[in-house]
């Protein structure tokens, strides 16, 4: 038994695998990292809760930058290939990554899903990761940037409930705004309120895919990320496979 804090060995063993895989993780993270510098991809890891709106989302940008930019996208669920085929409807490559279980995407999955993107010329690579607000923030996937759908149907308590995903998110979409109307005692500001609590920087985009509100200043974000990118310099020596 550990005497510092009494846990038992079965207890230490779970935690050194644990320690173990996300070192794993992390490794795999740096090499596709290095392989989206190197092809001058923005890779967004987009997460949130089943139903906040991730596809909509993906569908609305590639509509809105379709001439200026050239979006990709892999989708993750436990079961079935629906986002990836409604992707592939609006016109974006896409492929599902289908977990069976686990509740996340890790590096690894992204990595093997890239080879099916080795012959796409893309400027913006979005990973729709698995519908949870727990696990995903845990596992580095080799993205520029994190983005969290927070769907103004979910209430202004999950930023509370939920700190981790919204600590390690670089933006948050306010999605369906356009059902304020409809949720009395919910606004805008509730959301920030509640953000400014867990999030260092908190930068929140209040939109809605339906009606495309405030879609562009979405888009605007994501060419200023694309621009910074492209003036990085990419990582020396990572060798790519």
């Amino acid at each position: 038994m550990c005497q510092s804090c009494g846990c038992g060995d079965a207890e230490i063993v779970a935690l050194d695998i644990h320690d173990k895989v996300l070192a794993a993780n992390d490794r795999m993270a740096l090499h596709n990292r290095g392989h989206f510098a190197q092809r001058g991809i923005l890779a967004l890891n987009l997460m949130g809760s089943p139903g906040a709106g991730k596809t909509a989302i993906v569908e609305a940008t590639s509509s809105a930058l379709k001439g200026r930019a050239r979006l990709g996208a892999v989708s993750g669920d436990l079961a079935t290939d629906r986002d990836a085929r409604r992707l592939r409807q609006a016109g974006v490559p896409a492929l599902t990554i289908t977990t069976g279980a686990a509740c996340h995407l890790d590096a690894a999955m992204v990595h093997r899903a890239l080879d099916s993107f080795r012959s796409a010329a893309l400027d913006i690579f979005v990973i729709e990761n698995v519908g949870n607000l727990v696990c995903p923030a845990i596992y580095d996937l080799g993205q520029a940037a994190n983005v969290v759908a927070l769907s103004v149907t979910e209430g202004e308590d999950k930023p509370l409930k939920y700190p981790p995903i919204f600590r390690a998110a670089d933006l948050v979409l306010l999605t369906k705004i356009d059902l304020l109307p409809h949720l009395p005692g919910l606004s805008v500001a509730a959301f920030e309120e509640s953000l400014s609590h867990v999030m260092p920087e908190p930068r929140i985009i209040p939109i809605s895919a339906r009606t495309g509100e405030g879609i562009s200043d979405w888009i605007d974000w994501i060419t200023d990320r694309l621009a910074a990118s492209s003036a990085v310099p990419s990582p020396q020596g990572e060798q790519q496979t």
